[in-house]
């Protein structure tokens, strides 16, 4: 914990994700070669001006006020969270500022969530395995005071909210486990092997407690069963990650190695790629995470979040965090997890 605060893990986290989001934003949606001919070699990418961040961000900061607001009232529990979670997505969704391409999957559900008159699960699209829950999911590896079974409970919680596939479940678990891991002082070059431990550990660990009866909208035949298909998945993706690790040239395209990032356990391992490729360079790893055929916003957020909680605020350059969009509220939420 003192590593954690003396480093403004939190704060460094939250800005690196904001500044992969802004970077990658300009590059969505764009192959390899027309992002390079539109802006140069990947190494030289600039922030734009103005540092406008997606949806990513928002619903990051959103994620985060309604687990400040759950705290405020006490212990977090699934009840307190979902409920003030709940709101500030419905708020989000409201919102005039969400005009930045958000997804089909958070949209459908964030209205479903306006019928209060039933129970989150029904909002759940339980099909979905985008890549919007784990992009969003940050905070909980960085909020100080929860034991391991409230982080990984609300981190499944949280995605469940909008995405109920049990991968998008076990991929924001392991995303909030990741910036847990580095922000304590975990060495990169340990990380994939935690994140299986760890995957191992819990593959057949269904959070009934936060999740209630999600697995049987799911037509599962055990929560058991539901959940362990998440996990595999992730073991299988983890398992490709491994092997890039090392092998791939930082001037390839990672999507090539683990995926374009629209689904949930790609989005997590192409995070961590470009990350790991470049683990005291967090600058290029963004560089990197931008310049992919895939969903480059949510990919270089990732690796943003991950380089943050493994460096800290410092590591930054000021030029691009002062006029990162957002930054009082990134600001406020990190000052106070890192207090």
């Amino acid at each position: 914990m003192t590593l954690l605060v003396h480093k403004q893990a939190a704060t460094g986290t939250l800005t690196g994700l904001a500044l992969g989001d802004a970077l990658g934003y300009p590059t969505e949606f764009s192959p390899v070669d027309r992002i390079v001919a539109r802006f140069g070699p990947w190494r030289q990418l600039e922030l734009p001006t103005p540092a406008l961040v997606t949806d990513d961000t928002q619903m990051t900061l959103a994620l985060g006020r309604g687990v400040r607001t759950a705290m405020d009232r006490g212990v977090l529990e699934p009840e307190g969270m979902a409920e003030a979670v709940r709101q500030e997505f419905i708020a989000w969704n409201r919102s005039p500022e969400n005009n930045r391409a958000p997804g089909n999957t958070c949209l459908r559900a964030c209205r479903l969530l306006e019928l209060t008159d039933r129970p989150w699960q029904e909002a759940s699209q339980i099909q979905s395995k985008g890549c919007g829950a784990n992009m969003r999911v940050a905070p909980l590896g960085v909020i100080q005071g929860l034991s391991d079974e409230q982080r990984a409970g609300a981190a499944q919680l949280q995605s469940a909210l909008t995405h109920g596939h049990p991968t998008a479940l076990a991929a924001s678990d392991l995303t909030a486990h990741a910036v847990r891991l580095l922000a304590q002082g975990a060495e990169p070059s340990e990380l994939i092997g935690l994140l299986r431990s760890y995957a191992l550990e819990n593959r057949s660990h269904y959070h009934e407690r936060w999740l209630g009866d999600l697995w049987s909208r799911a037509k599962a035949p055990t929560p058991e069963q539901y959940i362990a298909l998440g996990w595999d998945e992730c073991l299988a993706i983890l398992d490709r990650l491994r092997d890039a690790v090392g092998t791939v040239s930082p001037e390839d395209d990672p999507c090539l190695a683990t995926g374009d990032g629209w689904i949930a356990e790609e989005a997590l391992a192409t995070g961590l790629l470009c990350f790991l490729l470049f683990p005291d360079e967090p600058v290029t790893a963004l560089r990197r995470a931008a310049c992919t055929a895939g969903d480059s916003d949510s990919i270089a957020c990732l690796a943003g979040a991950f380089a943050g909680a493994h460096l800290g605020a410092e590591v930054w350059p000021a030029e691009w965090a002062d006029r990162i969009e957002y930054r009082s509220d990134l600001l406020t939420l990190g000052a106070l997890w890192d207090a």
